[in-house]
């Protein structure tokens, strides 16, 4: 038997086996309807169609042929006004003015390859730019004037070997002054 045969359903013959068990859930649902349904009271019978539609009970063409007979029945018995419009969530003409009709329209798609090498260029040029910045960032570093991480010690070296070369030429003034003093003390 062949596959697509098992897919036909309430006179549909869906395009693939899960419409075909959706069609076949809605065919119960239906059925457990119309044990309930109170055909006696068209009120009801509205409330029930409208709540359908309102909270998207069917979807497939066995549901909406159900729908069809409900609004038919409505409108024998003058509701058919206060009843929703059975709503379809499917496109069915698929022509725009880019594709008329007839002209068979084939969806190309990128191939694997060339969108794997399109990112792989991507990620090139981010890590050199990211290789760039680092560089940079070294360069700042090792040439401003603030002390850093890198080169604190140095820097605070530096800073205390200029006072003490300072001190001491301050010290050797001072004795310097010290032994002019004395010196001339001394020839009073």
């Amino acid at each position: 038997m062949d596959k697509r045969e098992e897919w036909k359903v309430g006179g549909f013959l869906f395009g693939s086996e899960t419409d075909a068990n959706l069609a076949r859930t809605e065919q119960e649902k239906i059925a457990y309807m119309e044990k309930r349904m109170q055909y006696d009271h068209p009120e009801s019978v509205l409330s029930i169609y409208n709540k359908a539609i309102e909270n998207r009970i069917f979807r497939t063409p066995v549901g909406f042929q159900y729908l069809q007979e409900l609004l038919a029945f409505l409108r024998e018995n003058g509701l058919a006004e206060q009843a929703h419009s059975i709503p379809l969530y499917q496109v069915f003409d698929q022509r725009t003015p880019e594709r008329p009709a007839g002209v068979a329209q084939k969806r190309v798609q990128p191939s694997r390859y060339s969108q794997l090498r399109a990112s792989l260029r991507k990620s090139v040029i981010l890590n050199i730019l990211l290789i760039l910045l680092v560089i940079a960032m070294f360069v700042i570093t090792l040439t401003g004037n603030n002390p850093t991480i890198l080169n604190y010690e140095q820097k605070l070296q530096n800073k205390y070997a200029g006072w003490e070369q300072e001190l001491t030429e301050r010290e050797n003034a001072v004795r310097e002054k010290e032994r002019e003093l004395s010196l001339n003390m001394g020839e009073d």
